[in-house]
């Protein structure tokens, strides 16, 4: 989360009270993230509290919009714990603050964990799945905004920035992932929407009885439909990696993908192309920092990602490519 556009206590009234959502009582900016800007939102209805996560979009329009509004409450309603937009007495989700799109949604308990053990994956392995099977009957379609047609038009945008070594690795990567697109084993994975963005920090926790429970998934500005494997392959390369050795780590692998499995079995197309599709994240979020890092916005708040960290990933998924078998911990 960021912040690039101010938002005063006004605005906020405003829109809780076109929601009917009661009396404002607090607002604060939020520094994770970096593409839209964020407000927790506390307020006040009939002497009963509640808080709510005001978000202002800073690059999607609002055509663009209603897929991920509708999408994260279609999930809702089949028990996914995500973040439930609010509508106005119109049914709208969609509002305009400072002439930009914003939304408001409720705020999910519990913290994001960041050192993560075989129970944490376990859960969010088993919650992807159920997530992506709860989609199949979503009734909108918008492709994956930072997929293949976006690498290849932000690689040259970025190619004046890189040295001779960088753009040497990201080119014959984007080349590798052209031809793997263009194969039938590819065009027949499975798909559906996808979250591609299911980081640590966009992971909710809460300690119960003294254990672990997930409680929500945060952040689905970056769904669209794509693979379901490349979503799973997006999680292995957060969840899954040492973050200081940028190494893989098998026994949260095994974790993750096990738990998916027993959720819904993976195809043997999608386990000859997972390390591919591992490869093919750590691109995608390589080019997403490197463009936020070369072609930076103005926020009064924010905390850039460092784009050496997934230049890292990339090089040990490239290079030390590993069978299905072994990264699920199964060789």
């Amino acid at each position: 989360m960021a912040v690039y556009t101010e938002v005063s206590t006004k605005e906020a009234q405003a829109l809780l009270r076109a929601l009917n959502l009661g009396q404002l009582t607090a607002l604060q900016a939020c520094s994770s993230g970096i593409e839209n800007t964020n407000y927790f939102v506390s307020a006040e209805r009939d002497g009963q509290a509640a808080e709510y996560v005001l978000t202002l979009f800073e690059r999607l329009t609002h055509q663009q919009l209603p897929f991920y509004l509708h999408l994260m409450k279609h999930l809702a309603e089949h028990d996914i714990p995500v973040p439930n937009p609010y509508a106005n007495q119109k049914g709208e989700l969609v509002f305009h603050i400072q002439g930009k799109p914003a939304a408001l949604v409720n705020r999910l308990r519990g913290k994001s964990e960041l050192n993560p053990g075989p129970a944490h994956v376990a859960q969010v392995g088993a919650l992807l799945a159920r997530m992506h099977l709860a989609g199949r009957n979503f009734d909108q379609h918008q492709p994956n905004l930072r997929a293949l047609p976006w690498w290849n038009e932000t690689v040259p945008a970025l190619r004046p920035y890189l040295s001779d070594s960088q753009a040497a690795m990201i080119g014959r990567e984007l080349a590798f992932q052209n031809h793997i697109a263009a194969s039938s084993s590819y065009t027949a994975l499975p798909r559906g929407p996808v979250h591609a963005d299911l980081f640590r920090d966009n992971v909710m926790f809460e300690n119960v009885g003294g254990t672990a429970q997930l409680c929500g998934i945060l952040d689905f500005y970056f769904a669209g439909v794509d693979t379901w494997i490349y979503d799973l392959a997006v999680c292995m390369n957060d969840w899954c990696i040492d973050l200081q050795a940028h190494t893989h780590k098998e026994q949260l692998a095994h974790h993750l993908i096990a738990s998916y499995n027993t959720v819904r079995p993976l195809q043997a197309a999608e386990r000859e192309l997972l390390p591919a599709m591992l490869r093919a994240s750590a691109l995608r979020f390589l080019l997403s920092r490197l463009g936020d890092f070369y072609f930076p916005r103005e926020a009064s708040v924010l905390q850039a990602h460092d784009p050496n960290h997934f230049e890292q990933v990339l090089h040990m998924r490239a290079t030390h490519v590993m069978s299905f078998d072994e990264l699920a911990g199964l060789a």
